[in-house]
């Protein structure tokens, strides 16, 4: 069998054709039921051969589907949430070079086709872009292939073992690569996707874990701050039996409660340019390090991960350096040659790793700890977050003279953004929190605005950071 998401997904639906495969809350669609959504919306564009697909769809069975269609075609899909700022989803459509943009209108009256319509996937296409934020302004989006998707859901089999009865929630953005780990790991291992309203999903979180409750879900995947909230909590459904944190640090205040309760937890790490995850470690049973965070462990399947200096090689044990990404996660790299695609090195033996620009060093153990960012970029809500890229936005408002965006952290060691500004005469809050809202998704917009009189340079004409005034901001967790 070749090694695509669309024929993992088949198979799935030969051997369990009746096993729930989406889980909403006023229906169920079995595997049989959701490959026949697929071929029906596949159908309406199969013989225009697409290369490339946009997704901009409400969450559900049908977003879902279209994204296998687009796969079973033979394209690739880039999707955006409905929610994101038009000019974003236009850049990403525009830049990706899309055939064709589905939305939730186009998967209205879908009719059943006996068509029979090859799998044109294959292993080294490309399954999805994603984009991230980029240095240069603009979002940069990741080119991520079949083979490697595959791959990291057997490493997810691997570890976790999840299969017919399990169910997973469906709570990320789909532009964010949690989501590529909820819906494949999911589908591809037979088990079922339990995806909630928008109401539930943007609800308060009682009524999420009651959702869960009533849908006997037990794979929760999601950022360390829901951790951290659910922590909090009274109550949690006893059919939980699994908990994936990524995208940020997890520390140990943030599992008190949880981990008493049996529920395995894990700590993961990776970047969207190797595929979702490289690391697994496990944190409900583990003492934390002495920061209070957790290792991010040792490499899944199909993948190596080295710590090496600046020429690329190999740091001895204990000794930090960055966190480099060999195997089958690490994908095609960017699109439009992104001034980051340096970072995907080819070495002389022919081998590709990618350059995470993260520091860490290996314990004695084998696991790994992860230190910091490199560069400047940071974690807002469990997403990457260039301030660079919110500062070249925050220049182009009409109503700011000049502005610099810097980075900080709350007292639970979490980030958020300040902007300091000069603006000009006439000038709002309002309007310039719209300028941004309009060209940024939410978490990329500043938390706090200062208004300055003079941006403070060093001698050597750089912003002066430590003259700038910090406003303190109590944790959020």
């Amino acid at each position: 069998m070749k090694r695509t998401i669309y024929s993992y997904f088949k198979e799935i639906v030969r051997k369990h054709p009746e096993n729930n495969a989406i889980i909403e809350e006023d229906r169920t669609l079995s595997f049989k039921d959701l490959d026949e959504m697929v071929d029906a919306i596949c159908a309406k564009f199969y013989d225009q051969k697409p290369k490339s697909v946009g997704i901009v769809m409400h969450h559900g069975a049908e977003q879902i589907a279209a994204m296998l269609a687009v796969l079973k075609s033979g394209a690739f899909y880039v999707p955006a949430e409905p929610s994101l700022p038009q000019e974003r989803i236009d850049y990403m459509m525009q830049t990706a070079e899309v055939d064709f943009i589905i939305k939730d209108n186009y998967c209205k009256h879908l009719k059943h086709t006996d068509k029979e319509m090859e799998d044109r996937s294959e292993p080294d296409g490309l399954a999805y872009i994603l984009y991230t934020s980029g240095t240069s302004g603009k979002p940069k989006g990741v080119s991520v292939e079949n083979h490697s998707v595959v791959n990291y859901c057997e490493a997810f089999e691997d570890e976790f073992h999840t299969g017919p009865g399990d169910v997973m929630l469906q709570y990320s953005v789909c532009s964010f690569d949690i989501f590529v780990e909820e819906v494949y790991t999911t589908l591809l291992n037979g088990a079922a996707l339990c995806i909630p309203s928008h109401a539930v999903h943007n609800g308060s979180l009682m009524g999420l874990m009651k959702f869960v409750d009533r849908h006997g879900v037990t794979i929760i995947d999601g950022f360390p701050y829901l951790l951290a909230e659910m922590n909090k909590l009274d109550y949690i459904p006893k059919s939980v039996k699994l908990i994936i944190s990524g995208g940020d640090v997890i520390r140990a205040s943030y599992i008190t409660r949880l981990k008493d309760l049996g529920i395995k937890i894990y700590n993961t790490y990776g970047p969207s340019e190797t595929t979702v995850c490289s690391n697994y470690f496990r944190v409900d049973n583990a003492e934390p390090l002495e920061d209070g965070t957790f290792p991010v462990g040792k490499a899944v399947k199909g993948v190596e991960v080295k710590i090496m200096d600046k020429n690329l090689k190999e740091v001895p044990k204990g000794n930090v350096g960055e966190i480099c990404i060999f195997g089958e996660g690490v994908s095609r790299g960017y699109i439009n040659n992104a001034p980051e695609q340096k970072n995907f090195v080819t070495l002389s033996n022919g081998t590709r790793m990618y350059r995470s620009g993260d520091l860490g060093y290996e314990l004695p153990d084998g696991n790994i700890a992860f230190l910091h960012r490199r560069d400047d970029q940071v974690m807002i809500l469990g997403k990457r977050v260039e301030p660079e890229e919110v500062e070249n936005v925050l220049n182009t408002c009409p109503e700011v003279e000049r502005g610099v965006v810097r980075a900080f952290k709350d007292e639970q060691g979490l980030h958020y953004l300040t902007a300091y500004l000069i603006p000009k005469d006439g000038a709002t809050l309002k309007d310039i929190r719209k300028y941004l809202t309009d060209r940024l998704t939410d978490f990329m917009v500043p938390e706090f605005f200062v208004k300055v009189k003079e941006i403070p340079l060093t001698r050597r004409g750089k912003v002066d950071v430590e003259a700038l005034p910090v406003v303190m901001k109590e944790g959020g967790v």
